[in-house]
This record gives structure tokens, sequence and C-alpha cells, in this order.
């Protein structure tokens, strides 16, 4: 097929402005998150060492593998996430019936002894293993290891929430949520995925997927809010972190959420959070299925790939839904307000419309 050579021409500006943006924008912000991580796993070391020795029970497993930390997820520049996984899932069972979107609970195996479980004290009377317990007894031993360790100076406890949440140095906010891996399970309300008659990701790379499987975290699910539920402090939220890096793997697809990333810093950090990099991790995942061929993302396609990404975005807010990629039945916006998602659009919509009408556009943004 012969392709006018204006639109060559055109594309490999927009090639030379992404490369240049890269440069410029994405590294230096990856730069600096990367000063940020090791200061913040220094300090969160040593207060989980803290921890370790009140309650062995709770065993670090933030580990440097090669600059890179297990369990460590970046939400912005200024926030971070660390999972600290949990031993001795054994005696429990996996439940997951519908009931709880984006939830799951662990029960206790039939016949089997609560004295036989690591975490006796927090199984419910009905045999639950309650998050909630679980991370109570977390947050008193952060508090306490806070106090106690050697940054007690700039990291303080935040108050007013279930969560186990630490400032540094007044800037940086570190939430560590406990979490047990349930490797080799896939859970029955992600099991339509991958949907039939979509050529990606490869077989293999699913049964990759499936096989590594998912997390399941001690946190608030925003889906369970104002449902009273009784099961809603049992409750374990299902993620899948792992999964979602593994997918992204290949062609400029990681490239592509980077420079999403910091477009979203530097143009979408708005009042009430709207926007964020999950929701752009997210959409990326929806855009792959949509462009299945690696050709699809190849650099001479990242800035279609991100103006698509933005279309999504646009209609997402405008509709007020975001569907999560492995359980489309819980909405990624929930809890947000229809204000900050209305104003959202707007925003998107106007760097949407310079994307897409000056190819020169990445020096200004």
């Amino acid at each position: 097929m012969l392709v006018p050579s204006d639109m060559i021409a055109a594309q490999s500006k927009m090639v030379y402005q992404m490369n240049k943006y890269c440069a410029d924008r994405v590294q230096v912000r990856k730069a600096q998150i990367h000063k940020q991580i090791q200061e913040v796993c220094r300090i969160v070391q040593d207060v989980l060492k803290e921890v370790e020795v009140q309650e062995p029970r709770f065993i670090s497993s933030l580990n440097d593998y090669n600059g890179r930390f297990e369990g460590l997820e970046v939400i912005s520049p200024t926030e971070f996430e660390i999972i600290i996984y949990l031993n001795q899932m054994g005696v429990l069972n996996f439940v997951d019936d519908g009931t709880l979107p984006g939830c799951a609970v662990l029960k206790l195996s039939d016949g089997r002894k609560r004295s036989m479980s690591l975490w006796v004290e927090f199984i419910t009377a009905s045999g639950y293993l309650s998050a909630r317990k679980i991370r109570s007894r977390f947050q008193t031993l952060v508090a306490q290891a806070c106090d106690k360790c050697a940054y007690r100076d700039i990291v303080k406890m935040i108050a007013d929430t279930t969560e186990v949440k630490l400032r540094i140095r007044e800037r940086i906010i570190v939430q560590i949520t406990p979490a047990f891996k349930c490797a080799g399970l896939w859970p029955r309300s992600a099991s339509h995925w991958p949907l039939p008659g979509i050529p990606w990701p490869h077989p293999n790379i699913v049964a990759e997927v499936k096989t590594e499987g998912f997390d399941m975290l001690s946190k608030e699910c925003i889906a369970l809010q104002g449902k009273n539920s009784a099961m809603e402090g049992d409750a374990w939220v299902l993620s899948f972190t792992d999964a979602e890096n593994r997918l992204l793997q290949g062609a400029s697809r990681r490239r592509c959420l980077s420079i999403l990333k910091t477009l979203r810093d530097r143009h979408l950090d708005l009042p009430g959070n709207p926007v964020t990099s999950y929701h752009l991790k997210t959409l990326l995942l929806y855009e792959c299925e949509k462009h299945p061929r690696e050709m699809e993302w190849e650099e001479n396609c990242i800035a279609d790939r991100i103006n698509g990404i933005f279309l999504q975005l646009i209609s997402c807010l405008q509709c007020r839904r975001c569907p999560h990629y492995f359980l489309p039945n819980m909405d990624l916006f929930k809890g947000k307000s229809p204000g900050a998602l209305e104003n959202a659009a707007k925003q998107v919509w106007r760097l949407t419309r310079i994307m897409l009408t000056n190819v020169r556009c990445l020096e200004e943004l």
C-alpha cells in the first residue's frame, strides 16, 4: 500500500517529538521517582523491622531486586503503595461468589480447627479471616514502630483512616497494605477473561498470567462502601497488578504507559483526583484488545494509541463509568464526584484536541 509522503513526514515528526518528550520529560519523572523510592523503601524497611520484632507473623517482604522492590506500586510521584505479603493461607479457602464486587473472602477449610491457622485470633465466628481485623492489628504495630524507628522525626502515621498510611517529610504518602498472594488460582469473577474472538493476548501469555494468579489485599473497598454488608470488614480486595504488568510487556506498551503517566501528572492532576495512573493503565489494556497486532504498538503508532486512550477516557468520564479490566462489573469511578469527572472530561478533551491538531504539541506539554 502506498502511503502519501506528507503523511510519512508527519509521522516521522511525531516519532521525533515522542522520543524527545521521553528524553526531556518522561525520563526526568522516572529519575525523580526512583530517588523518592530509594528513600521511601529505606524508611519503610526500618519501620517494618520494628514491626517484625513486636510481631513475627508480619515479616517484611519489601526486598530490593537489582533496584526493583517487590510489592511497590507508584500511585503518583508523591504517593506510593507497598504490599506486604503474609505467610500461610493453607487452611483457608478462597471464596469468590460475586456478591462482593472486586472482593472475595478467605474461609476456614471444612473440618479445619481455627487453632490450625497462623492467624487464629483474626478468624470470625463464621470462620472468615477478617481483612479489617488483620489491618487494625497491623496499624497498631506500625504506629508503635514509627515512634521507635530511626526515622521517627520525619515519618508520621496518618490518622482518621483504617488504612495503614505514613506521611514522610510532610510531602510523601505511603500506604502499607497486608496481602496474600494467590498463585495458581484465578477468580470466578474474572473467568470471562480473555474475551473469545479477540487475538490479544496470546494464549501462552494468558496461561502464564492465570498461573501467576493475583493478590488479595487488606484495604478499604470503594465498591462496597455504603452497602453495609456484614461481609465488608472480612472481605479482601482483588488485585491484578502482576497480571497487568505482564500483559503490557512487548513492543512500546510500557513506553506508552510512561508517556500517559507523565501527561497525567503534568496536566490532569485535578481536584478530587478523578484521573489516576490506574485509570490510564486500565484503558491502555482495553486499547491493546482493540489493536492486538504488535505492529500497531511500534513507535510510529504511539501517538495514535495515546489519542485513542484519551478518547476512551473522555467517553468514560462523560458516562461516569470506567470498568475494571479484569472485573468489568467494578466501576473504577465509584466514589468520584460528578463535578470532578465533568471537569476532568473538559481537561482531557482540551489536551486531546491539542495532540490531534498540533504535530509539535509535545514541546509545550
